[in-house]
């Protein structure tokens, strides 16, 4: 063979393996990219999560602190986590502004699961209010009542919601959809968002307002105790303000609204049993292109360890035979609906 032929020779074989170096890297790349996908929402791993080496990253949007959804959600995600078995699955919540951020993410497949008020969650669904198309959220599971209460403080004079007109009235973190609910439950009443001066803020925000004297009265909402004003008990002097006698019988064309006893042994300076009202079941959603095996097997091991849920947050018990596939106006994932069908407490079809 010639100089000029081996120099040839050489050459090529060195971009040979150039290129099969090359052929490689680019294997692995796009192996490692895979691992970043999911079959189910845009996340880690497979659909049934038992692919080993894959591990599957499941996110639970929760909210802000100071009401129920945040603990709850967290309970959920440990619990499911803890309990995945072989599942090659993290679970793990991820703090949002609640529920309106978690449809939207849900929508965006950047979560699995979320958080959520039945109320927005019907809205949305519908693509109705501020919503400008439909958004298929799905339910997983119905949770307990998101029992809403309106509070002020001794010497503000407020006793009713007709007396909250002209008054400075924390609604809830901005953006996060209150209106949704607060607005026909004020019009029930006789009054709307243009005869209050609203203020936005977290329940425990609203708390500090009160305090201070930044605010005259807030709502409040959420599984019954609401951390937030069980601290502001312990600080001020609470007057619970009464909503009007079957002032829910005015709202039945909703799904979501219903009366709910509120105990005067849930709150320091409750003193006597008064009537709170339901304002969207708290619930954890899903969305619809969601994989059906993922949902599947993560309704099975909440619910099936739904009294580790229950330690962490007494809400947990509301993930029961009769509560959890309540119909709050949102349909049910078909993962989920497996599930509660082969538990035996799906409804039969009429």
């Amino acid at each position: 063979m010639s100089l000029r032929n081996s120099n040839s020779f050489a050459a090529a074989k060195t971009l040979s393996n150039v290129v099969l170096v090359a052929v490689a890297c680019v294997g692995i790349c796009l192996g490692l990219a895979g691992c970043e996908k999911s079959g189910a929402a845009g996340k880690s791993g497979t659909t049934d999560g038992k692919t080993t080496g894959k591990r599957q990253f499941v996110t639970v949007a929760t909210a802000p602190p100071g009401g129920a959804f945040a603990p709850v959600g967290n309970a959920i995600a440990n619990v499911v986590d803890g309990n995945k078995g072989e599942l090659n699955w993290q679970v793990s919540p991820q703090e949002t502004k609640g529920t309106q951020e978690n449809i939207r993410k849900l929508q965006a497949g950047e979560v699995e699961f979320g958080m959520a008020n039945a109320a927005i969650s019907y809205f949305a669904n519908k693509g109705e209010g501020a919503w400008k198309k439909p958004h298929e959220v799905r339910t997983v599971v119905t949770g307990a009542p998101n029992v809403g209460i309106f509070v002020t403080t001794k010497g503000t004079g407020i006793k009713t919601i007709a007396d909250l007109k002209g008054k400075r009235v924390v609604l809830g973190p901005a953006g996060a959809g209150f209106d949704y609910f607060l607005k026909p439950l004020l019009e029930a009443h006789g009054v709307s968002y243009d005869d209050l001066k609203v203020l936005n803020g977290t329940y425990f925000t609203a708390g500090d307002m009160l305090a201070d004297g930044k605010a005259d009265a807030a709502f409040m909402g959420g599984a019954i105790p609401i951390p937030a004003v069980t601290q502001l008990c312990s600080s001020q002097d609470v007057v619970f303000i009464q909503l009007e006698d079957g002032v829910a019988d005015k709202l039945k064309q909703y799904p979501f609204y219903f009366s709910v006893p509120v105990k005067s042994d849930a709150y320091a300076d409750l003193e006597e049993d008064i009537v709170g009202i339901n304002v969207g079941n708290m619930q954890l959603i899903t969305h619809a292109k969601v994989d059906e095996d993922l949902v599947y097997n993560f309704t099975k091991l909440m619910y099936s360890n739904r009294e580790q849920v229950a330690e962490k947050h007494p809400a947990g018990k509301a993930i029961n035979p009769k509560n959890a596939i309540r119909d709050t106006g949102t349909p049910f994932h078909p993962g989920a609906i497996k599930f509660y069908k082969e538990e035996g407490i799906w409804p039969d079809a009429e």
